[in-house]
């Protein structure tokens, strides 16, 4: 990307202000200009002048949420190979969508991914409504989703409102309110800027102009096709915009994890519920994790073994403890391990599962760094983010 090729893309429209100087507003075909120029090629995106299929831009809008592309590419390209079309997704067992989609963290969209693919063959025969209101009634679509797939999949004139662009816009007008108060203000100046023609297209530029130069550490303002009537870079602060609400920080929750090792080479886990915190996903035995835990008494949450001789087994606890930041809370984990008999038999509602396999299950990343604590030598893959529900 060069400056004069940037610079050479702008046309901006002015006109007349109250106070008698002229004012700048961003015109969607300077925009467009620079993206036709330096789009970013991205495995969802269709080429130049051809229209996305609605699947791979719902799994990639959903796979993309409070995630970067990097993190999403092999997944998207993992899931694309395995369920080529929605029916295929929807006709999935979700315990296999779930072991496709671990450590890419959120768990609650791989649950959501599931109903909304079977949402789509059962109300809409397997076919994807170009409605933002139809999209919004799907599970796990919301408003910038509903209006994400409309835009880019159908080119209908929806305005699509990610991170990315509630920066630039942040910037372009120096939206005074802090986030997340400002996200009505920031969506109608949105609004106002999308184009009747060109709406996918244009809503892939603004994500592209603030994941590329509208970054938020050293934007490279002096590139932007928009920054001569940009506010926050004619007053020289870009960097501050958005304005934010300091966040609160949970409170520290803690627990002990229980790693049981068995003599033929498994491993204890449990399938946790349906619904809540990492739902449906594969872990190993713990306590409750609460903000009073006493260490002192963590052994009586430890599992229970039928056979007499296992009564008095000697779970040994590994020094330090397992970190991790959820969205709403930071947790700790003390991690105790035993070596059990083989041919053990599992306790009520937990399974012995191969160690040499361990990696086709749907464990957290979280439940991946406790194992790896625990069994240095037989360490999985781990990559740490933050996860919700």
């Amino acid at each position: 990307m060069t400056l004069s090729a940037t610079l050479a893309a702008k046309s901006p429209a002015r006109q007349r202000g109250k106070g008698g100087g002229l004012e700048f507003f961003p015109q969607p075909t300077t925009l467009l200009a620079w993206y036709d120029r330096h789009r970013r090629k991205l495995p969802w995106r269709a080429p130049p002048g051809m229209r996305a299929e609605p699947y791979r831009v719902w799994l990639s809008e959903i796979m993309l949420q409070q995630t970067t592309v990097k993190a999403v590419a092999p997944y998207y390209a993992r899931f694309l190979t395995r369920w080529r079309d929605v029916r295929a997704l929807a006709a999935a067992p979700l315990d296999e969508i779930l072991k496709i989609w671990a450590g890419l963290g959120y768990y609650a969209r791989a649950r959501n991914l599931h109903a909304c693919a079977r949402a789509v063959v059962e109300r809409h025969s397997g076919e994807f409504p170009a409605s933002e209101a139809e999209l919004r009634a799907l599970p796990g679509i919301g408003d910038y989703t509903a209006a994400a797939i409309a835009a880019i999949a159908f080119d209908a004139p929806a305005t699509p409102v990610d991170g990315n662009i509630e920066r630039v816009i942040a910037r372009l007008y120096a939206v005074a309110a802090p986030l997340p108060a400002a996200k009505p203000e920031i969506r109608r100046l949105a609004r106002a800027l999308t184009p009747p023609q060109r709406a996918g297209d244009f809503a892939q530029a603004m994500m592209d102009l603030g994941a590329t130069l509208c970054s938020p550490k050293r934007p490279a303002c002096a590139l932007c096709p928009w920054n001569d009537g940009c506010a926050a870079y004619a007053a020289g602060n870009a960097e501050a915009y958005p304005l934010r609400t300091p966040k609160r920080e949970g409170a520290l929750r803690r627990g002990a994890a229980f790693v049981a090792r068995r003599a033929d080479g498994c491993l204890l886990v449990r399938t946790r519920p349906t619904k809540g915190l990492l739902g449906a996903m594969t872990e190993v035995p713990t306590t409750d994790w609460t903000q009073n835990f006493d260490a002192r008494e963590a052994l009586g949450g430890a599992p229970r073994f039928a056979p007499p001789k296992l009564k008095r087994l000697d779970w040994r606890r590994i020094a330090g403890v397992v970190r991790h930041t959820f969205t709403h809370f930071p947790l700790e984990l003390v991690v105790y391990l035993a070596d059990i008999p083989a041919r053990t038999a599992a306790p009520k509602g937990t399974r012995w599962v191969a160690l040499s396999g361990i990696e086709s299950e749907a464990l957290p990343s979280l439940m991946r760094k406790v194992v790896a604590h625990a069994l240095p030598s037989d360490t999985i893959k781990s990559k740490p983010r933050k996860e919700t529900p």
